[in-house]
């Protein structure tokens, strides 16, 4: 398909962990224009973080409105509209459907005790993190956590939503589940009865059935029109049609061209989502799903991810350069810190690093782990620790894929996108440490892509999904790997992985006396 000079458009929205996206393209997925608005996130104690809702729609907002001033385009030919998030980024929401307090946002780990509550249970529901554990990130542990330290918000609170949720409803006045977010965050699963019920009331908050929807929309399908309150904040004409989003990294996957198995989808940014797609359920303990219908319709969607990888090392670097630093001040030293890295050999000269600042998602799934350097000397610089970093996320990808490897899932290439493709040093360390090639595609911004492959179908410009993501993909380079490297980075990984096990308990001891203090 493409283009008419006066055809249809779709506005693709990416609400990320540091600001949000607002992208137009044409049916053929040629972006007209590409608009971003950074928000704040707090972290009021370790391992906590929060956002406020209204930041979300105000950038929203601001996002369009530079879109289409930008583009010049008529706002009429404005066809669809789809949204990815952050999640399970949980929105307490109130009567008056105004958020009663901040934002719990998909990295926030207070849950921790919840999660082991869950985890003990040994609920068939838990088959989507091994049987035996559960995540401090997803919905249940934080409802529980909400409940327990604050009731009063809990009791009031009439919708937990999802960030691509609730900003879906701002957009229709619609309440309603992305199917998405229910699966891979909430226990959702349409072939079992839906919701967990019995999970809830197993863990004592049956009070959930009356705070999620009952109305579960799959990615891709109309959620409502938009309504004239939003399209005068937007300068859209109201009734255009808002296809049901999800989470931003599985949005991505339609935005990377990845809809069948053997392609690993590596989203990579402040955190990495790894994620494969396979015909037939494979449930696995380090892994989380397999997510049924999370993705695409009759398929089950596997998911492994590292929680703070572009954030931790965003974090030294700031750290490094002041808080007081400037954006080119601190891109100059991105640039410095790259160049003397690169010089180093594999294994940064002895330095490893652990990258669980905010805990680890997968394969430990251990929310009380926390980030360790070690192997420093009086002759290693800024640019070891660095180059550590780095190599420290490429090894906890690298530890996933062998874990979906012993499941009997093929990993043949990986199709990445995000800020680790603006780095060289990281992304050939990638292909290095794990042996495959790197496959890119040409437009960046893959999860506003990929909304905008749902505006799409939702619009009814493709008769699917699948059918919307194959059209409006185009292929970007491919980074081969380097077979001495791959070689030569074996014993660090290993290092890397035992690691964990050797200061696990020593990390969870040193993360309950900082929870006293």
């Amino acid at each position: 398909m493409t283009n008419a000079p006066d055809g249809p458009l779709l506005l693709g929205v990416d609400g990320g962990t540091e600001g949000v996206r607002v992208g137009l393209f044409d049916p053929s997925g040629t972006a007209l224009a590409v608009a971003r608005r950074p928000y704040p996130t707090r972290f009021p104690r370790s391992g906590w973080a929060e956002q406020k809702p209204e930041h979300w729609w105000l950038g929203l907002s601001a996002g369009v409105q530079e879109v289409l001033a930008v583009s010049g385009v008529a706002p009429s030919r404005v066809a669809g509209i789809a949204t990815a998030a952050t999640s399970f980024t949980m929105v307490c929401v109130g009567d008056d459907d105004r958020p009663l307090r901040p934002a719990l946002m998909w990295m926030d780990s207070r849950a921790s005790a919840e999660a082991a509550e869950i985890g003990a249970t040994r609920s068939p529901a838990l088959r989507y993190t091994g049987g035996d554990q559960a995540s401090a990130e997803w919905m249940l542990g934080k409802a529980m956590w909400l409940k327990r330290h604050e009731p009063a918000t809990f009791e009031a609170t009439t919708w937990l939503a999802d960030y691509a949720e609730w900003i879906a409803f701002q957009l229709t006045g619609e309440r309603a589940a992305s199917e998405d977010s229910a699966a891979i965050r909430c226990y959702y699963d349409r072939l079992r009865g839906g919701w967990p019920v019995d999970l809830w009331d197993a863990v004592g908050v049956p009070e959930l059935r009356a705070k999620v929807p009952q109305r579960v929309v799959p990615m891709g399908e109309v959620v409502g029109q938009l309504t004239a309150t939003a399209a005068a904040e937007l300068g859209l004409p109201a009734g255009i049609p808002v296809a049901g989003g999800g989470a931003d990294a599985f949005v991505a996957m339609l935005g990377l061209g990845v809809t069948g198995p053997g392609s690993l989808a590596m989203v990579t940014g402040s955190s990495h989502v790894h994620m494969l797609q396979t015909p037939v359920p494979r449930y696995t303990k380090g892994l989380f799903g397999s997510y049924t219908d999370a993705v695409l319709p009759g398929q089950f969607t596997i998911e492994g991810g590292q929680i703070t990888t572009g954030a931790m090392v965003a974090w030294y670097v700031r750290s490094l350069a002041g808080q007081d630093a400037g954006p080119a001040e601190l891109a100059a030293l991105y640039r410095r810190l790259n160049e003397d890295a690169a010089a180093l050999p594999p294994g940064s000269e002895g330095v490893v690093a652990l990258d669980y600042l905010q805990g680890n998602r997968t394969p430990h799934i251990d929310p009380s782990a926390r980030g360790m350097i070690w192997g420093l000397s009086l002759s290693h610089g800024p640019h070891h620790i660095y180059r550590a970093l780095v190599e420290s996320v490429c090894f906890g990808t690298e530890n996933i894929i062998r874990t979906m490897r012993q499941a009997g899932n093929a990993v043949d290439e990986i199709v990445a996108c995000g800020g680790a493709l603006n780095s060289p040093l990281w992304l050939q360390a990638h292909a290095d440490v794990a042996g495959l090639p790197i496959r890119t595609t040409a437009q960046p911004d893959v999860a506003v892509l990929g909304a905008a492959v749902l505006a799409a179908a939702g619009a009814g410009l493709y008769p699917s999904t699948a059918e919307a993501s194959r059209a409006m993909v185009r292929p970007g380079r491919v980074v081969e790997p380097d077979a001495a490297a791959t070689e030569a980075y074996r014993p660090w990984v290993d290092l890397y992985t035992e690691s964990y096990a050797a200061m696990r308990p020593l990390l969870h001891r040193a993360t309950a006396l900082a929870a006293g203090a």
